[in-house]
């Protein structure tokens, strides 16, 4: 079974707009730019802890979680 592709428009979307780029998320978050660039590309997976932070920086709420984080990207094939 493939991996899912995760949609971070949205989450791109947040972060331009709470931090203008996502070289100030890696910053806060104490990791490499590289590191956030390969998790909103699916090359590298969000931990759960990660998440959460993010979240927190970002002002998202618990409840918004999965619209950012877990929303697949529908692939060409699969749309009607």
């Amino acid at each position: 079974m493939e991996s899912p592709i995760i949609n971070y428009d949205k989450l791109k979307g947040k972060i331009k707009e709470k931090l203008g780029t996502q070289g100030r998320l890696a910053e806060k978050l104490g990791i490499d730019e590289t590191t956030i660039s390969n998790k909103l590309n699916n090359n590298t997976y969000f931990t759960q802890k990660e998440i959460i932070r993010v979240s927190s920086i970002l002002d998202i709420k618990i409840e918004e979680i999965p619209v950012y984080f877990f929303e697949e990207k529908v692939r060409e094939h699969e749309q009607k």
